[in-house]
């Protein structure tokens, strides 16, 4: 990991809109990495933090550079409404998915900057993906991302949780839609062919907790495999090709690639649960926008995920 020059954020301020579990580990960041003078947080919890807004008009008096909205899914579009609106020349992140649907939005010129929060960009590995597999001639590829909701947050009945709850943004579509994101970005937009998505663990409230999905990316086939079931976690891409194939597991944090004549292995050190996060904000703070999730990106997958939704 790079190190941060904390003096070159030292005077910088920040507004955190949403202070859960997600929320709490931005301003950890914002803090720890980048020594953020001051953070002002909007929730309506009840925490004791001398910055806390419990008005959102109040907010319109503060001073900050920096808005990171970590509200509920179905919440993001009337906190980045409010923003866009009562202020300019921010940059603003804003966690995923976009919404909990497509919504248009009137961006009006204020040189606000907004990304959306699809941390895995980071991981080394998908990056070297990234860089390295554009001019592969690619025969199919398959993604496949299980895990266990009950584990997910400590402290936390996980069928009262927002990713059990269809109103809240619940659901593996939207709520793993990493792999969305970084499929498209990676490989190109997808084209779906068949699409199943079940509630089938009765580990959610009202929403799915799996989808299998077949499609195409160019002249690639494509299958996604997500759920929230799965008590060995697994985040896996396969990768055939006409001179190789690859899997890479970012659970591991390993990726194999094998060709006619070579077998190449990386094995990443340990990263930290953090890593990708912090290099997110990195890229933000420091205007290099290269790897990062763009509103308009974010808007095409936004689009194609109600796609999927209604498909089935």
């Amino acid at each position: 990991m790079k190190k941060t020059n904390k003096k070159e954020f030292k005077n910088k301020s920040a507004l955190i809109i949403g202070f859960g579990s997600i929320g709490e580990k931005h301003a950890m960041i914002l803090k720890k990495y980048f020594n953020f003078k001051k953070i002002f947080i909007f929730t309506k919890r009840k925490i004791k933090k001398s910055t806390i807004i419990k008005n959102l008009d109040d907010i319109k008096k503060l001073k900050f550079e920096y808005v990171i909205i970590s509200s509920n899914t179905s919440e993001h579009f009337s906190n980045l409404c409010f923003i866009l609106k009562n202020f300019k020349n921010k940059k603003i992140f804003l966690e995923k998915p976009l919404f909990t649907q497509y919504k248009k939005i009137k961006i009006k010129n204020k040189n606000n900057k907004i990304f959306i929060g699809y941390n895995l960009r980071f991981h080394p590995l998908l990056k070297y993906l990234k860089h390295n597999l554009n001019k592969s001639k690619i025969f199919s590829i398959k993604v496949i991302c299980n895990s266990f909701l009950p584990d997910w947050r400590k402290n936390v009945k996980y069928i009262k949780s927002n990713s059990a709850i269809r109103s809240k943004g619940g659901g593996v579509i939207l709520d793993l839609s990493h792999e969305i994101d970084y499929i498209r970005w990676i490989f190109g937009n997808i084209s779906l062919n068949y699409v199943q998505k079940r509630r089938i663990a009765n580990i959610t409230k009202d929403t799915e907790d799996s989808l299998y999905l077949k499609g195409r990316i160019k002249n690639s086939d494509l299958t996604i495999d997500l759920n929230y079931f799965s008590r060995i976690p697994k985040r896996l891409i396969f990768v055939d090709a006409a001179n190789f194939s690859l899997v890479c597991d970012l659970v591991l944090n390993k990726l194999i690639i094998k060709s006619k004549n070579k077998k190449i292995i990386k094995n990443l050190k340990k990263i930290s649960k953090n890593y990708t996060y912090i290099e997110q904000h990195r890229a933000i703070l420091s205007n290099k926008i290269q790897n990062l999730c763009n509103y308009r990106f974010a808007n095409e997958t936004m689009q194609l995920l109600d796609k999927i939704r209604k498909s089935c």
